[in-house]
């Protein structure tokens, strides 16, 4: 059988050659001349639009109107924000939108690696396993549909993710009743409120809080920070201006939440006093 299909190849293969000899053009060098000629196209319009977007915006700097391809640059970051929700770039939220199915713990891995990756490598693998010459698509039925199940299944994706709603820091948030009890300020709305401030502000990207967060090198467990009765004045204070009252220190201001809210974060860390 394996003797029979190697003679069926080499029988196809030197047909191919006898045809290309005969009435056509071989891969090398014409596909690769073409090829090439349109990578340099691409390559000269992706060029040229740069050129426009630069030159057709009056001024370098920030707070200029867009040009013809809109602005150069955007307003600055602001580390202080919590009204910002993070989304992907629209090629990826097709799996952004895995992530709201899949849910962390338990099944992202297999939604966000596991299953795409075990697609891709079945796409690798079927020109492998698909040796037969026949070409034509009605003759193909099963890759016919399978095509148009991917196609689909990418554009609904796609489209979900593009019009999912996110709330800020909603995972977090949900999280806050928990801080409370286990903490014992549950009948305390500013620190409720500083609680609320503290997971949607991306405080947990580096540090930690009882067993959640970034675990980021140098930036300290708050768990028990209430139990070092620095007071509600330090914490706004070290808020406002954190190298300025820890010298040398990473930690961005958040002075752009305003007052209040700093008030109520520095009464939420004042309340963590390391928990029951």
């Amino acid at each position: 059988m394996a003797t029979d299909r190697i003679a069926e190849r080499r029988r196809i293969f030197k047909q191919y050659k006898d045809d290309v000899e005969s009435r056509g053009k071989p891969f090398y060098p014409f596909a690769m001349f073409h090829d090439t000629v349109m990578s340099l196209v691409v390559v000269v319009v992706i060029t040229g639009l740069a050129i426009v977007w630069k030159y057709s915006t009056p001024g370098d700097h920030i707070g200029t109107d867009p040009g013809w391809l809109g602005k150069l640059y955007d307003d600055p970051a602001d580390p202080g924000t919590f009204n910002f929700v993070p989304r992907p770039d629209w090629y990826f939220y097709f799996l952004f939108y895995l992530l709201r199915i899949f849910k962390w713990p338990d099944t992202v891995l297999l939604g966000t690696i596991g299953l795409p990756t075990v697609l891709l490598v079945l796409l690798i693998a079927v020109p492998f396993i698909d040796v037969r010459p026949e070409r034509r698509l009605l003759r193909r039925p099963v890759a016919i549909v399978a095509s148009i199940l991917v196609v689909v299944s990418m554009g609904v994706l796609t489209y979900k993710g593009a019009t999912a709603k996110e709330s800020l820091g909603s995972e977090l948030v949900a999280k806050v009743p928990d801080w409370a009890k286990t903490q014992g300020f549950s009948g305390n709305q500013q620190a409720l409120g500083g609680a609320k401030l503290f997971a949607e502000s991306g405080c947990l990207n580096c540090h930690t809080y009882l067993g959640l967060g970034g675990g980021f090198a140098g930036a300290p467990d708050l768990s028990a920070e209430g139990a070092k009765n620095k007071g509600i004045d330090f914490q706004i204070r070290h808020l406002e201006n954190p190298a300025g009252v820890n010298p040398g220190s990473p930690m961005p201001s958040f002075q752009g939440l305003g007052t209040a809210n700093l008030k109520k974060l520095a009464t939420f860390l004042e309340s963590s006093k390391g928990g029951k």
